[in-house]
């Protein structure tokens, strides 16, 4: 890890990662308690804000990872922040007058920009680091995850309630202009910047995004491997859905319900730490055991405490499977992020990366839906627990059955590649 920030590079990617998170963790959860506050007796609000931040990756996925694989990926990342600070210029100005329609708009256009940096970022961060240290990198990654699931409630309702929407919105802006400044600051390599050369924009027409988006689709269709991990991030998107809703359920309707609001918000508390904690873990344990048993070994574990969740009769005992729970979700997540970099060349990073968002999306949105429908009259809490922990079960076997032979088919293939330069050489 040390090696890793001794690369100034990648010291400045990850530091421009972090700032650009904050700014979006900040921003949002102050601007969601604002709208609680002020317009309370409009709970609507608050939903159609969520909507102004996941709409846009419906509708831009296809184009984002061919934008990212075309032109500069430095210049896509960094002026991605400083167009959001803008933006974010024109929200403070909406909220000091109060005009909510034009807030709405902001806010989705924001997350519309957003959109660009993530294939930008896995890009530069494939090319600026060696091979060995993709686990490492994903570590990092997950940890700043862990960080904000663990403090970016309280950094939202904290810098709502000690500086207000106005001053939140400030820090938020300021944010994205630091990240924007800490990327232009970056000596990428020109092979993480620009793989597929340099393009201009007057030469990007509709036919030719739709052909390179359908180019990455063939390029996953064609490779298994990559094509049954990225189907598992339909399954992680479910459970992203379900866990949306249910620790508030399972303490409103199960555990505690009269101190639901609490206690709702300290599992997220526990699951934060247990983040850190498998975050910490997960790369000893990968280079120990490989990717593909870590993959198989987390979920089943993660299924066996999910259902346990759901057996738990008190809120001590949820807390303490939820944070073991972390612990083993945590390296999944590892694994997954540091084998993509491996598995898909630097010229299609974008438009695979891109993809991922797309297919977690549509898990997540499923699984809203099924609980939206069947909850409470066809399934108590419980059983919500309990399906979860047989769909997670379910995906634990299917990598069991369908990984290790087409690693072990990776590696020869990757073992024959030298051997056949080597022949045509001589």
């Amino acid at each position: 890890m040390k090696a890793l920030f001794r690369n100034p590079t990648f010291s400045k990617l990850f530091f421009a990662t972090f700032a650009s998170q904050l700014g979006t963790v900040v921003g949002n959860m102050a601007f969601a308690y604002y709208l609680v506050d002020r317009y309370s007796e409009k709970p609507s609000l608050a939903t159609t804000a969520e909507l102004m931040y996941s709409l846009p990756t419906l509708a831009l996925f296809w184009m984002v990872g061919v934008i990212a694989d075309r032109f500069d990926r430095k210049r896509i990342a960094a002026y991605s922040d400083w167009i959001r600070a803008g933006l974010t210029l024109l929200l403070l100005l909406f909220v000091h007058y109060d005009f909510l329609l034009p807030c709405f708009l902001v806010l989705f256009l924001r997350s519309s920009i957003s959109k660009f940096f993530g294939p930008a970022e896995m890009g530069l961060l494939q090319g600026s680091i060696d091979q060995d240290q993709y686990i490492q990198a994903s570590g990092l990654n997950q940890m700043i995850t862990g960080v904000f699931m663990l403090f970016g409630m309280s950094l939202g309702a904290a810098s709502y309630h000690f500086i207000g929407i106005e001053g939140a919105i400030v820090v938020d802006g300021l944010s994205f202009l630091l990240s924007g400044l800490l990327l232009s600051l970056g000596e990428f390599p020109e092979h993480a910047r620009t793989p597929n050369g340099k393009n201009r924009i007057r030469e990007l027409r509709f036919s030719v995004i739709l052909k390179d988006f359908w180019h990455g689709l063939q390029y996953i269709a064609g490779n298994r491997l990559l094509l049954v991990l990225i189907s598992g991030f339909l399954f992680f998107g479910i459970v992203n859905g379900v866990f949306a809703v249910l620790p508030i359920f399972a303490m409103k309707y199960k555990l505690s319900p009269d101190q639901y609001v609490v206690h709702s918000s300290l599992i997220t508390v526990f699951l934060g730490i247990g983040f850190l904690v498998g975050t910490v873990l997960g790369p000893h344990l990968i280079r120990r055991f490989t990717r593909a048993p870590i993959l198989v070994a987390g979920l089943f574990i993660s299924s066996l405490l999910i259902g346990g969740l759901g057996w738990a009769e008190r809120v001590e005992v949820y807390f303490v499977l939820v944070l073991v729970a972390g612990v083993a979700i945590a390296p999944i997540n590892i694994a997954l992020g540091s084998w993509m970099p491996e598995l898909v060349p630097p010229q299609n990073m974008g438009r695979v990366n891109a993809l991922i968002e797309p297919v977690m999306m549509l898990g997540h949105s499923l699984a809203l839906g099924g609980i939206a429908l069947a909850f409470p009259a066809w399934i108590s809490v419980t059983w919500l627990h309990y399906i979860l922990a047989i769909c997670t079960v379910g995906v634990s076997f299917f990598y069991l059955t369908a990984l290790p032979p087409l690693v072990r088919k990776n590696m020869a293939r990757a073992t024959d590649e030298p051997t056949t330069a080597k022949e045509e050489i001589f």
